[in-house]
């Protein structure tokens, strides 16, 4: 079975910073492209960002310069270092993966920036 979890996020000031990271288990990792999504509330899900097995990198506009994905296939583990947050960044992030012919989610975790 494949499973993913994230972690950090949290409430996060406008301009500020955090790292969001995701651990996967089930899958062999380093073979796989990584993905983070964020659903804002009320709002549809969308890709912010991924990396290929090979490193490669792909980010949605919104976030281009602000946000850098990278992984640790040592720890299966792909990260999401953001920065220069906006509060238009509130949504809650969700790791995932295509493996095997399905596509697997983890549970999410909520990033709110506000002051």
């Amino acid at each position: 079975q494949v499973y993913l979890r994230e972690s950090g996020g949290g409430l996060v000031q406008p301009g500020g910073s955090t790292r969001l990271s995701c651990t996967a288990s089930g899958i062999n990792f380093k073979l796989y492209t990584m993905n983070w999504y964020r659903q804002p509330t009320g709002k549809q899900r969308e890709l912010v960002a991924n990396i290929t097995s090979t490193g490669s990198t792909n980010y949605a506009d919104s976030v281009k310069d602000r946000f850098t994905i990278s992984r640790d296939n040592a720890w299966n583990r792909v990260s999401l270092q953001m920065n220069s947050l906006k509060p238009e960044d509130t949504a809650a992030y969700y790791c995932n993966v295509r493996a095997s012919g399905r596509v697997f989610w983890g549970k999410g975790t909520q990033v709110t920036v506000s002051s």
